[in-house]
């Protein structure tokens, strides 16, 4: 459908979008002309496969080279993330978890709330053929799944851009009905920051041997990432909260391995915390 104007001012503002490990340039070049529709600006590449910048990219985007020429290699998702504060990964379908899900206008909606109080924001989407990673979802703060067909689910990636592209618009020409964000009092963290404590919390916990048995410690990870990146908690979150605290309350620098750890005998652990030397059999005295 043609309709550029260039003697009109080119919109380049809102949320990042990134794409992880697009294949096609074509598919590149697709997204950044479903971005420039709708007034999205920055690109953002996660390990695409041919390399950047892509040749065929440029022919796909139909004139938003603008899109193109400003686009970012980055070679991790969490790169890619670091300096935003608030991010929506895009899923064709229903993932157990933690995560608030929501539809495009519902993300749209808290997007544009957050842009307007100055709060950097992207838009996360995977794989042309099997979309995201859970661990990668687990990175960002929500979940947008589309209300499509469950028998033929599967989105082009231009077309999954231009759908929440379309919402994005449409956000800003509406009143009235934005979900309610705390302003400059309450900026969210950088996700460099939160992946920073991330790596902390997993070096603590590891130290006190939490993670048991080892071969659960991917989805231990994968769970408290989730809890810790929502503003909300369920009861099975808490219950993830009190199992980690209840870990680390067992240890302390002078007993590193955990003078309450599971294994030891309770009646050998003195009022004070401190083991009993006492041989078995022998009174109190």
């Amino acid at each position: 459908m043609a309709g550029t104007d260039r003697n009109r001012e080119m919109i380049a503002e809102g949320p990042a979008v990134i794409l992880v490990e697009p294949q096609l340039g074509e598919n590149i070049g697709m997204v950044a002309r479903a971005m420039a529709n709708f007034g999205l600006a920055e690109l953002r590449l996660v390990a695409p496969r041919d390399g950047w910048p892509n040749p065929r990219a440029e022919a796909a985007a139909s004139g938003a080279v603008h899109v193109l020429e400003g686009a970012r290699v980055f070679d991790s998702v969490a790169d890619a993330l670091a300096d935003k504060s608030y991010v929506v990964a895009t899923t064709a379908r229903q993932r157990e978890g933690f995560k608030t899900v929501l539809g495009p206008m519902e993300a749209a909606v808290n997007l544009r709330a957050r842009h307007r109080e100055a709060v950097d924001t992207a838009i996360l989407f995977g794989r042309e053929r099997f979309g995201l990673y859970n661990e990668e979802v687990g990175l960002a703060d929500d979940i947008v799944t589309f209300p499509v067909n469950p028998g033929f689910a599967s989105l082009n990636l231009a077309q999954a851009v231009l759908l929440m592209g379309y919402e994005w618009m449409k956000s800003g020409l509406e009143t009235g009905r934005e979900t309610p964000f705390a302003g400059p009092e309450f900026a969210p963290a950088p996700k460099e920051e939160l992946f920073g404590m991330f790596d902390q919390l997993e070096r603590a916990l590891d130290a006190r041997g939490y993670f048991r048995p080892p071969e659960r410690k991917p989805v231990q990870l994968e769970s408290m990432r989730a809890v810790l990146t929502r503003p909300g908690f369920s009861a099975e979150e808490i219950r993830v909260l009190r199992g980690i605290i209840s870990s680390l309350d067992r240890f302390s620098p002078a007993s590193p391995r955990g003078g309450g750890s599971p294994g030891d005998d309770p009646r050998r652990i003195s009022a004070g915390g401190k083991r009993s030397r006492k041989r078995p059999g022998q009174a109190d005295g």
